[in-house]
């Protein structure tokens, strides 16, 4: 039998990663249902509850590994990470307001409001919340 080190930097980076991709899913499905409701967003192909928990979470397993990648190579990791994911958030955000959904103008804005937000949560999670959990003596006690 293998025993694998739970406490390794690769570990914890990915498992902190997972988690926070977890809860991302949660958020974002909430925060799906409740901009629909208010809105009435008829669109639902893109955002439906599978593509949410499969996209998001496998997303933030590649961010746990691009996290990892950082804090080995560069000294300074954490911060180049965090500049770095925030830009890519802002980025992605600016760009998801260029993407056309429909030729109605008010499912347009719709579209771009629903992406914007759930761009935002998981730029956020990403950006900060990874690496504040990543070095929390009690994340990493009581989660890890």
């Amino acid at each position: 039998m293998t025993n694998y080190d739970s406490k390794s930097p690769f570990a914890r980076a990915f498992m902190t990663a997972v988690f926070i991709g977890i809860m991302d899913t949660l958020i974002c499905l909430i925060f799906n249902v409740v901009y629909r409701s208010f809105n009435g967003f008829p669109l639902s192909a893109i955002f439906n509850v599978s593509v949410l928990i499969f996209a998001v979470n496998l997303l933030f397993m590649v961010i746990g590994i691009i996290y990892f990648a950082f804090i080995k190579a560069f000294k300074k990791g954490d911060i180049l990470y965090m500049i770095v994911f925030a830009a890519l958030t802002a980025f992605c955000i600016w760009k998801g307001y260029g993407t056309h959904r429909s030729d109605d103008p008010e499912i347009n804005a719709q579209f771009h409001g629903l992406l914007a937000g759930m761009l935002l949560i998981m730029g956020i999670s990403a950006s900060f919340f990874i690496p504040y959990c990543y070095h929390s003596k009690k994340f990493e006690e009581h989660v890890l």
